[in-house]
């Protein structure tokens, strides 16, 4: 039997998603899909295909010997179908279509809008979809066109543009600032309860540290993901919190808890793959980023 045209390019991603992430709720995750709806088309696949893929041992999923000799070639065909696209990208160069933006939900939340705007007026016939993502998207295969990162890119594929750094400060409460031993200086924040960025936490104590706040694991006993959670529970007098500048500045209820502090710079990166760069509607909402938070973190003096 002649599989070639039986075979359905989805089914196959849905195998090598997968494996690459290692369950059918993370590739489901991965892919924007219900891990049913991956769950039925990789079923299909080895319908199709007449062979058993997967060994189902409780909840974990063992790739069978079949599987495992597919897996080359589908990653092969991963690779050309995500040239294909890259081609069709770089050759279009009308204003119009999808483009993909992944940045931290605060940038997304705060930072994005008024950019946002100015790209809908210049380019009304681009469609702009922005993963609110506080983990670094994969460039390479295409789950995002643009990215906003905090750390500086390191695939040989990607370009970045530094922008300026944003400066970040220590957030609170009138009432929890006002809480604290007087006057607030390095001393009283290593005592302080700040709120935490789950994952983030070593990076942040090294950051205070180096500023001459000595603190410690002990001094984040509230903790989440997001970076709009955090923000909120600052907010809300749960602790204290890091956040840059400008976002405080439009953020009613917060006050500056160490005015003489001299703040953490926070750089930013602006990322695409190099192909793309060459694709008009990518290079216009590329240009407009860069210029919308250049602005955003040196705001112009009233």
């Amino acid at each position: 039997m002649d599989y070639r045209a039986d075979i359905d390019w989805n089914q196959m991603r849905a195998l090598l998603a997968t494996v690459e992430a290692g369950s059918l709720s993370a590739a489901a995750r991965k892919l924007g899909l219900t891990q049913p709806t991956l769950g039925r088309q990789v079923a299909a696949l080895e319908k199709s295909l007449g062979v058993t893929l997967f060994e189902r041992a409780g909840r974990n999923l063992i790739l069978t010997q079949a599987g495992r000799e597919l897996i080359g070639p589908l990653q092969r065909m991963g690779e050309a179908s995500a040239a294909v696209a890259l081609v069709a990208s770089r050759q279009s160069q009308v204003v119009e279509g999808l483009v993909r933006i992944t940045t931290s939900d605060v940038y997304a939340q705060f930072v994005l809008p008024p950019v946002l705007e100015k790209i809908r007026r210049v380019a009304p016939g681009l469609v702009i979809d922005v993963l609110a993502s506080n983990e670094v998207e994969d460039l390479i295969r295409r789950r995002a066109d643009i990215a906003i990162r905090h750390v500086p890119p390191s695939e040989p594929e990607v370009i970045a543009r530094r922008l300026p750094d944003a400066m970040a400060r220590i957030y609170g409460t009138e009432k929890s600032v006002t809480g604290l031993a007087q006057p607030v200086g390095s001393e009283t924040l290593s005592t302080a309860e700040f709120i935490g960025f789950s994952e983030s936490i070593p990076v942040l104590i090294g950051e205070l540290r180096r500023h001459g706040i000595n603190v410690s694991e002990a001094n984040f006993p509230l903790m989440t993901n997001s970076g709009i959670v955090a923000w909120d529970w600052v907010r809300r007098g749960l602790g204290l919190g890091v956040m840059m500048e400008t976002v405080a500045r439009i953020t009613p209820g917060v006050v500056d808890a160490w005015p003489d502090f001299a703040g953490v710079p926070v750089p930013t990166w602006l990322a695409t793959h190099r192909e793309l760069r060459t694709a008009r509607r990518i290079r216009v909402v590329f240009d407009a980023l860069a210029e919308g938070l250049g602005h955003w973190h040196h705001p112009p003096l009233n």
